[in-house]
């Protein structure tokens, strides 16, 4: 741990000089990006995988991002707007609150609230959780979550990520204006959250590269991680899954061999671990064997375009 908080340190020092030319680059909206070749491709390894049927009881939600060209990401996403129980993954979403409160001045990055942030996501910490949230403070990070800078919950685009219960057996604070869901997410804002993250716009490029290195080394192997380590070794993944009961979900930034992509995915079923494993494995097949040049359709089957176009 001492030595995450040195490389945390110095990356506050080194990134003010070589991140910002990147982050002033613009980026389209995510939304708007979504691609033929990798829908067709989504479509057909979700069907070789005999998930289709979860797919239309809408018990299975995914999104995959090619962002091995940040500038020109590619989409594709099935269920991609479905808001789902989503337990420990909106964890990112109280990384992305405490993150704003240490460049706000109101909270100090010392080893102490490093350690909590890092065992919170890494190892996925109920109690670490519970007391970030509480120092972010549940309405500021509702309120957060639903600004204009970000719209990671979007009541237009059928919500997104929202934390309104601490991570233990008190009451909810709020459950989500839509869907009355204690910890939810849909697959596209938290890839939105992802694709925000990796191109330096979660609060600032220094703290958007920090929280990606506290995503990376995950700690539970399972999922995504278990799939790509037994497929896949040598890949890089910064991840938060999440667990309860039949629902499972993961989120990820996957590097390697030069290409780089986002994976969502979120089940509802006790199978959904498995699912998981077995998912991540053709995202990654997926990636590799599409066409490079986008081409932008609308047929993702939900509504996904925001009003704006604004990331």
């Amino acid at each position: 741990m001492h030595s995450l908080f040195r490389i945390l340190a110095a990356l506050t020092l080194v990134l003010v000089v070589s991140i910002p030319a990147r982050a002033q680059q613009s980026y389209p909206a995510l939304c708007q990006t979504d691609d033929s070749s990798l829908q067709q491709g989504l479509e057909e390894q979700l069907s070789s995988l005999g998930l289709q049927k979860a797919v239309q009881k809408k018990s299975l939600s995914v999104a995959v991002v090619d962002i091995t060209d940040r500038t020109s990401p590619r989409l594709a996403a099935v269920n991609g707007n479905e808001m789902m129980y989503a337990a420990s993954l909106p964890k990112i979403a109280i990384l992305l609150g405490a993150f704003e409160r240490i460049a706000q001045g109101e909270m100090a990055l010392d080893k102490d609230t490093l350690d909590k942030l890092t065992r919170m996501i890494r190892n996925s910490s109920n109690e670490a959780a519970t007391e970030m949230l509480n120092r972010v403070g549940k309405a500021y990070l509702a309120t957060l979550l639903q600004s204009p800078p970000y719209r990671l919950y979007d009541p237009g685009q059928n919500g997104g990520l929202w934390v309104g219960k601490d991570y233990g057996k008190a009451p909810a604070w709020k459950r989500d204006p839509l869907h009355n869901l204690s910890h939810g997410a849909t697959a596209l804002q938290a890839a939105r959250f992802y694709y925000l993250l990796e191109t330096g716009r979660l609060v600032s490029p220094e703290m958007s590269q920090m929280m990606k290195t506290i995503l990376g080394d995950p700690a539970i192997h399972h999922k995504f991680v278990k799939g790509l380590e037994e497929a896949r070794p040598g890949s890089r993944i910064y991840r938060k899954s999440g667990t309860w009961k039949q629902y499972h979900s993961d989120s990820a930034i996957v590097e390697r061999d030069g290409r780089r992509y986002i994976a969502v995915a979120l089940a509802e079923s006790p199978k959904g671990g498995e699912w998981l494993r077995r998912l991540i494995v053709a995202f990654d097949d997926l990636i590799f064997r599409s066409q490079k040049e986008p081409t932008q359709i609308s047929r993702l089957g939900d509504k996904t375009r925001s009003a704006d176009g604004v990331e």
